[in-house]
Parts: structure tokens; sequence; C-alpha cells
């Protein structure tokens, strides 16, 4: 039999029921939240798509494509000189004129020498025609002697055949010392000629010539200056001018050991000139192939085009060489490698906010950004900065880092 509760009873049983309801059902709805409140609050940052290149840059003087000091070919006086510093020339163009008035005498010298040689050469010749007609007659002669003996052998006698043939032989020795006269005196003409035309060469070079375009940078010497011949010592000869090739300019870059391999012609290179608030685009011309001893580095030469003379030898420029890039790579920041010897691991924060370490294969790397190859996938987040309190399997609350980062190594 069932037994049966008075009234104070029932009420006291359904205060407790109440009572018990009220205290337990607050504490399990807040129980999530109390947990996750507890979480430590990271800095993450995406695992993202971007374009990733490692650069070089170098700082290099300008330099002109072409210089050269001027200096005569023989010597003389400064009779007019043409340029100044400053001047823009073309090739071909008069610089100066020197004069040397013992120079004229010796090419009238010169060119008579020359004549008489032509003289003896004439007369040579008249004396081979002489000596060809005297030995044409004695072989005449010889010939019908020989015949007249061969049809009536006792009419001639044997002694005045031989005169004959000893006068026909003597004849033809005649003829090969006229002819060996001819090419003594046409040597000796070859001789004056090229005599002559030395003299008239040496007289072309009193004329000072620019080898190419340019800008007159130098000029050290004025009109009436003794100038020594250019083949003398140093110390005597003395150029007129410096002649410099700036409408093209060299940049020669000191390129490190380690960018050495990657370097090749017609690389391209961006190259800023802070003075002009400019950046100009150019591409490695040529490089020396091999490193100085002294300073590990190769010299790499970029051509600068100038036409415009804006850029003045001397100025510094800075070159930036794109060495690697990848286009749309995975990257992630450089702060959430455990470091760079392997394995290297990140610490990724998973779906249950709790973290995971992962192995990660990394390929180019910049100064803020790394490429990996294997290991994370797109919109993974990543712990970045400290990371010695943080363990696999902890509950972490991530709070995506500010700020944009680079993909570009300088």
């Amino acid at each position: 039999m069932t037994p049966r509760l008075s009234a104070p009873g029932l009420l006291l049983l359904a205060a407790g029921a109440a009572t018990l309801l009220t205290s337990c059902s607050p504490r399990a709805s807040a129980a999530a939240p109390a947990l996750e409140a507890s979480a430590l609050t990271v800095a993450v940052a995406p695992v993202t798509r971007q374009d990733l290149s490692r650069t070089l840059e170098l700082a290099a003087e300008f330099r002109p494509y072409q210089e050269v000091d001027l200096h005569a070919k023989v010597a003389g006086y400064v009779k007019r000189i043409y340029v100044d510093v400053g001047d823009h020339v073309k090739a071909g163009q008069r610089i100066a004129e020197l004069e040397a008035p013992e120079m004229a005498q010796e090419l009238a010298q010169a060119e008579a020498t020359r004549r008489r040689a032509e003289s003896e050469v004439e007369r040579a010749r008249s004396e081979l025609k002489r000596a060809e007609a005297a030995q044409s007659i004695q072989k005449v002669s010889f010939d019908r002697l020989a015949a007249v003996v061969k049809v009536r052998p006792n009419l001639v006698a044997q002694q005045e055949l031989d005169a004959a043939n000893e006068r026909a032989q003597e004849a033809d020795a005649q003829v090969a010392a006229a002819q060996s006269g001819v090419a003594a005196a046409e040597e000796q003409l070859a001789a004056a000629a090229a005599g002559k035309d030395r003299y008239g060469t040496a007289l072309e070079y009193l004329r000072i010539i620019a080898p190419f375009d340019g800008v007159v940078t130098k000029r050290l010497a004025d009109t009436g200056a003794m100038i020594q011949a250019g083949t003398a010592s140093k110390v005597q000869a003395m150029p007129l001018v410096q002649l410099s090739q700036v409408s093209r300019l060299r940049l020669v870059l000191p390129v490190p050991e380690s960018a050495v391999p990657i370097v090749r012609e017609g690389m391209p290179v961006e190259v800023r000139v802070e003075s002009l608030k400019r950046v100009l685009q150019g591409r490695v011309a040529r490089f020396t192939g091999q490193l100085d001893a002294s300073t590990r580095t190769m010299a790499t030469e970029v051509d600068v085009d100038n036409r415009a003379f804006e850029i003045k030898p001397g100025m510094f420029g800075y070159a930036t060489l794109a060495l690697e890039s990848r286009p749309n790579a995975l990257a992630v920041p450089v702060q959430a490698l455990s470091g760079r010897s392997a394995p290297v691991t990140v610490l990724v924060v998973g779906k249950d906010k709790k973290l995971e370490e992962r192995r990660v294969t990394l390929g180019l790397e910049t100064p803020d950004l790394v490429e990996v190859l294997s290991g994370l996938a797109d919109d993974d987040l990543v712990i970045v900065g400290s990371r010695g309190t943080l363990r696999p399997g902890l509950l972490v609350q991530p709070r995506v880092t500010g700020g944009t980062a680079t993909g570009e190594a300088r």
C-alpha cells in the first residue's frame, strides 16, 4: 500500500526539487564559456598564396662606356685645338691640329727619292729591251749557221759555229742580268713609295680625330704647347684631351659568391638612381666569369642607356637583381618556423582550437616569408612569435596579427 504524503510534505518535496534544478542548470550551461575563457590567447597568421621573389641589391658607381686619353702619334706643336671641356663631339670630328715643319721637308725628300727610283726602273727596263733585242739577233744568227751546217756540213767552219753559239749564250746572260736589274729597280721604287707613304701618314697624324661619339671631360693642352709622341714614356707624353662616351654607361656590380651561380647574361636588373629619383630598367650585359680573390665577388656589368645625358659618371646607382621568383606560392611568415635546420615544424591551430605540430618542407626564403612545399594547406592558421610555453594539444584562442607581409627579398 503506497503511503500518502501530507500537504506539508508535498510542499517540501516540490521546494527541494526546485532548489536542485536551480543549482544544477546554470552550472552546466556555463561550463563551456568558462573553458574558453581559460584558453591562452595566441598570435596567428593565415597561410596564404603570394608571389615570392629573392632579390639582391648592390650599389655601384656609373662609369663611361668608353673613356680614352687622346695622344698625338707624332711630336709637334699644337697649332689649334677645336674643343673644350663639356663639348659633345662625333666620331671622326677633328679635335686638334699639330704642326711639324720638318715633316713636310721629309715628305718632299721622300717624294724625290720615289721619282728617282721610278727613273731607275725605266732605265732598267730599257736595258732589258736592248738585251732582249741583242739576244734575238744572236739567236737568229746561230740558228742560220746551224741550218747551213745541216745541209752542207763543210761549208761553215766549226769554230765559227762555236763562236755564234757563245754569242747567243752571252746574250741570254745579258737578258737575265737586265731582268735582275729591273727587279732590283722595282724593289727600290716600292721602298721609296713606302717611305713617302710613311711620311704622308705621319702628316695625317698631325690631325687628332675623335674615335667615337663622346664628351670632352678634360683638356690638357693649349695652343702652342709642345706635344710629345704618344709612343714616348708616360712621363714625357702628354694627352691633349680626355674623351668619354656617356650616351651609354656601365654599372659594374660586385656580385657576391653566393649569387654568382644564378647570374646570367640578359638577366633583368632594376637600377635606382637616388639623386634623380628615377628607376631604370636594364639587363646584365657581361660578367668576368671569375671571382676576385680578395673580395670573393664577380664583376658584373649592366649597360644603362643615357642618351638624355641625365646620369653623370660618378653618380651612384642601386641595382636590384631578381635572383629567383615563385608566383602564387604557399607562404607563411618566417616567425612561424621552429628553426631553419631539419626537421622544421610549425604549430597549427586546429578546428577544435587545439595546437598541432606539423613538419613542413621549405622552398624559397625571403626576409619576411618562406615558401612551404608540403605540410600546410591554404588558410591554415599558424602560430607566430614566441612558442616557448606552447605545446601540441594545448587549447588556445587565436588572434590574427595585423600588417601586410612582403614577398620580396632585398
